[in-house]
């Protein structure tokens, strides 16, 4: 404590190298259920308005205020300083370019998206009439624990492979493909499953599961791209079984 408040150490500045880049840092006094979003919101407001971050909600629905508290990916809104200490850093969420202050560039994570077809190819059956999936049954059982994504970023910033493979399409955009290729609504899960199978995808997740304990809304993409994987590789041997029955060699 100084004077009887918190010090926030604050990133401020462009992206990574800009002579800009620097640490600045402001003395907070602590109100009840006070958030991070709460400070932000107080320093931008009464002591430094070029103070540059986002939010929308501010309830926990929207994600848009994810960033870095103390080193680990976080909702603004959802952490309050009372968890923190006397001195608190606050950077933008890892893996991002930087725009500038706290707010990045969700481009690289709206491309995976994009990469796995993150949305719903019905089938002709399925487009014509709804389709009936009892909340009981094995498919949705399946499916039902990863649906609750709100795209925060959250789990892209806490993968370590994207901070060694930028090209890894992430967690986030896996765990969407998992849901898409376990739903018989779908039709386009063979090629879904076909792309999220290349360099680029399951099999560069090394299973440290930073992804499932970062998430906000307790989901687990690291057990999604695990069953992915289990999915590509029957696929695989099923194809494997069908070249031989066919006479042809594996791969001609």
């Amino acid at each position: 404590m100084v004077g009887g408040g918190v010090i926030f150490r604050v990133r401020r500045g462009g992206e990574a190298g800009d002579p800009q880049e620097r640490y600045q840092t402001y003395a907070i006094t602590p109100r009840p259920r006070m958030t991070v979003l709460d400070v932000l919101t107080s320093i931008q407001s009464e002591q430094d308005a070029s103070l540059v971050f986002r939010y929308s909600c501010r309830v926990g629905m929207c994600g848009t205020c994810a960033l870095r508290v103390n080193g680990r990916p976080r909702w603004a809104c959802r952490t309050l300083i009372t968890e923190l200490g006397e001195s608190v850093t606050l950077e933008p969420l890892a893996n991002f370019p930087i725009i500038r202050d706290l707010a990045v560039d969700m481009t690289p994570f709206s491309d995976g998206l994009k990469r796995v077809r993150a949305w719903a190819e019905p089938t002709e059956a399925a487009a014509s009439a709804p389709a009936r999936i009892p909340p009981s049954s094995r498919e949705r059982v399946r499916i039902d624990p990863h649906i609750e994504c709100i795209t925060c970023g959250i789990c892209y910033s806490a993968c370590s492979m994207l901070g060694h493979d930028p090209a890894f399409l992430g967690p986030a955009a896996l765990n969407r493909a998992y849901t898409l290729v376990c739903d018989s609504r779908d039709a386009a899960s063979a090629e879904r499953l076909a792309e999220v199978s290349g360099e680029q995808g399951i099999w560069r997740c090394h299973s440290q599961f930073n992804c499932t304990e970062a998430c906000p809304k307790g989901i687990s993409p690291a057990t999604a791209i695990q069953g992915l994987k289990r999915q590509a590789a029957a696929s695989g041997a099923k194809s494997f079984v069908s070249s031989i029955i066919g006479g042809r060699a594996p791969g001609a």
